[in-house]
Formats: structure tokens, C-alpha cells, sequence
């Protein structure tokens, strides 16, 4: 009884969120190697220096950046000697320079980050915008859920009710006699689910903490510590904004604040440094050892901007267990924490997603059909019971 009626769940939670499921895998699939394509259409911007040749100071770079229409609040510099340097205003618009040159680039064509910012919004919200998109993401938000339980669901499921090596064979594996479309469709939903079962769950489970407040929390619970409330400086947080400003003195030039920080951290593969304003106590730095979806090796460091002594080094070991394991979850989702091993394991079992909504739509239009037909043959049989009584 138990069982036939985690199966009835299973199947009306796969029929009403099926469609949403659909769109969230193929975008999936599509954004598995995003990073890397962004990465690789912006090599037009990198040059090797001529022998001897060094960068030019921070400072010129930003004179450079600068412009009217372009006031850049942040840089970001890479370790690879032949990388531009960015400079950025918010989080859209980007500006690269020639870190020995200071030559402006000339941008190149935004269809590809525009190509993934609408994929990045089907993915998220039908690529919705305005006030329909906090509808369209509740909607999105209640599919994932269901998606959820539809892997936890379907482990059970999967699961023969007689524990045979052959009965588990068949659903652990492509078998070759499974040459009607209802096998085939049978075998390759339970081979599937199999195989992508745990990726799938830590998929979908850390998108539910994206959508639900209350799953963001339980995150931080789980870790054994309240989550924070908004709008709440943390305390480490408060004790570096109660930096004084010095009077007399004169703020320390940013390529020798930009030196402290590579000396903080030798193993640093892209530095972002928050530009001060002139009264600015203290300088901001972003420091990312691994490929920027690792969060356990990104670290922050904020340098006094007039002695440039360290005011506050908070590598990620030092967050609590709570933020830590926040992190975790934003880049698990994407298997970007894992390298690039993980981004393939995501992008392969959202695929294999793909597959399982294409065969479990089958299944169950094949189980609609069939229940027609007997209707169909009730109806008749009692038609003809009538007819014989007349």
C-alpha cells in the first residue's frame, strides 16, 4: 500500500512539474561550461609582454579606465602575465585594458553573454522579467521541490521488491532484449535514475535553498548556528568598519596596497580590489586561489589604506561553519566546487534528466492508453451484458 502510493506521488508530481523539470534540465546542459566559454571568448583580450616589458601601476590603469561615460569601482587582476586587467562598474558593465600598454580593448560582440543571460533566466523564471517574475519563479521554485521528491521518491522506488541479481541487473544496466518502445522506456528511466540519483539530489536540493527562505535557513541550522538576519552586519564585519581614519596622512598608493595582498596569499590566481573612495579607511580585496567556483579557496583580506597593515584576513576556513557551508551550497549547485570534474557530472546527469522526463512522459501516456482501453472494454462488455438482457 505503501509503496503504491509513494508511486501514485511520484507520477502526478512527474506529470505536473514535468514540463518545468524539462526546461530546467536542457538550460542546465546549456550552462554547464559557461565559465569556460566566458573565459575563452575574452582570451581575445590577452597578450604576451615583449621580454623585460613590465605592468604599468594600478593607479595609471584606472587614469586609463577612466572616462566620462565608465568610473570604474573595482579591478581585477589575474596572475597569468598575458591577462588584460578588467575593471568593473557593478556587476554588467566591464572595461579591459593591456596591463603593460594600458591600451582600452575594444569590446567584443555581447552575444554571448547575452546568449547565457537569457538561458540563465528560462533556467531561473521562464527568462520572465518585470512583476511577472516573481510568479514565474514561484513556479519554478514549487517544480524543483516536486523534483526533489521525485528523486527521493523514485530511490525507493527503483528498489525491486524481490532482491534478485537478476532483477537488479535489469535495472542497473542497458538491457539487450529491451527492444519495445515500453522496455526500452522502462530500462532506461531505472538505469537513469540510478546512475544520476546523488548528483541529481545535491543539484536540486541546493536550488531549493535559492527559492525558500526557510531552506536557506536550514542550512545555517544544520551547521548548528542561527542564520542571520538581514540587513545585520556580522560582527567581523563591524569591527572593520570601526576603522579610523588617520588625520594628516595620505592614503598609500594601490599598487603597493595590491603588493600586500599578493604577498598575503602566493597561491592567488585572480585578485578583485574594491576601489577606496579618498577618505576611505580601509581597501577591500577579493582573493581567489582556484578557478572562481572553489569557495574554499576565496578569501578576503581588507588592508589599512594608509599603513596597508592587515585590518582583517578572513580566509574561508575562518567563516563559521554556517557561511561555509552557504558557499558550498551556491557552487555545488553548478559543480563548479568540484573543478571541472563537477561541472561535467552536473552537466551529464542534467542531461540524463533530460531522458528521464522524455521516458517518464512515455510511461505514463503509455499507462493513460492503456487504462482507456480498458474503459473503453468496460464500457462495452456492459453494453453488450445489457443488450443480452433485453
Amino acid at each position: 500500500m505503501i509503496r503504491k502510493a509513494i508511486f501514485w506521488l511520484h507520477l502526478i508530481c512527474g506529470i505536473a512539474a514535468g514540463v518545468v523539470i524539462l526546461i530546467m534540465s536542457v538550460t542546465g546542459v546549456i550552462l554547464t561550461y559557461e565559465r569556460q566559454m566566458l573565459a575563452w571568448e575574452d582570451h581575445a583580450y590577452f597578450a604576451e609582454p615583449a621580454p623585460g616589458q613590465s605592468s604599468l601601476p594600478i593607479e595609471t590603469l584606472v587614469a586609463s579606465a577612466t572616462s566620462a561615460q565608465f568610473t570604474p569601482d573595482s579591478v581585477v587582476v589575474s596572475s597569468d602575465p598575458s591577462a588584460p586587467v578588467a575593471f568593473r562598474q557593478g556587476r554588467s558593465q566591464s572595461v579591459y585594458l593591456n596591463p603593460y600598454t594600458g591600451q582600452v580593448y575594444e569590446a567584443h560582440s555581447p552575444a554571448l553573454d547575452n546568449f547565457f543571460a537569457a538561458v540563465t533566466g528560462w533556467h531561473r523564471w521562464f527568462n520572465v522579467s518585470g512583476e511577472g517574475r516573481a510568479s514565474a519563479r514561484a513556479i519554478t521554485g514549487a517544480a524543483n521541490l516536486m523534483f526533489l521528491f521525485i528523486i527521493i521518491s523514485g530511490i525507493y522506488l527503483w528498489l525491486p521488491a524481490v532482491y534478485r541479481w537478476s532483477t537488479m541487473r535489469l535495472r542497473l544496466w542497458f538491457h539487450p532484449n529491451a527492444r519495445s518502445g515500453a522496455a526500452r522506456d522502462f530500462n532506461w528511466h531505472h538505469v537513469f535514475g540510478f546512475w544520476s540519483a546523488i548528483p541529481l539530489a545535491v543539484i536540486v536540493a541546493t536550488a531549493t535553498v535559492f527559492n525558500y527562505s526557510w531552506a536557506n535557513d536550514l542550512v545555517y541550522r544544520l551547521a548548528g548556528e542561527e542564520p542571520p538576519q538581514r540587513g545585520r552586519a556580522t560582527p567581523t564585519e563591524q569591527d572593520v568598519n570601526a576603522v579610523a581614519v588617520p588625520a594628516a596622512a595620505a592614503q598609500l598608493e594601490l599598487s603597493a596596497l595590491l603588493a600586500r595582498a599578493q604577498e598575503r596569499s602566493p597561491d592567488w590566481q585572480t585578485i578583485s580590489l574594491s576601489l577606496p573612495a579618498s577618505d576611505a579607511a580601509q581597501v577591500d580585496f577579493s582573493i581567489d586561489e582556484g578557478n572562481g567556483g572553489q569557495p574554499q579557496k576565496r578569501h578576503s583580506l581588507q588592508l589599512d589604506a594608509y599603513s596597508g597593515e592587515t585590518v582583517a584576513w578572513l580566509p574561508f576556513n575562518s567563516q563559521s561553519a554556517g557561511r561555509q557551508a552557504r558557499s558550498w551550497v551556491r557552487f555545488l549547485h553548478t559543480g563548479e566546487a568540484l573543478g571541472f570534474f563537477g561541472q561535467t557530472i552536473a552537466g551529464l546527469v542534467s542531461f540524463l534528466a533530460v531522458l528521464m522526463v522524455w521516458t517518464g512522459f512515455a510511461l505514463a501516456l503509455r499507462r493513460f492508453t492503456r487504462w482507456l482501453q480498458r474503459l473503453r472494454r468496460s464500457k462495452e462488455s456492459a453494453a453488450l451484458y445489457a443488450n443480452a438482457n433485453d
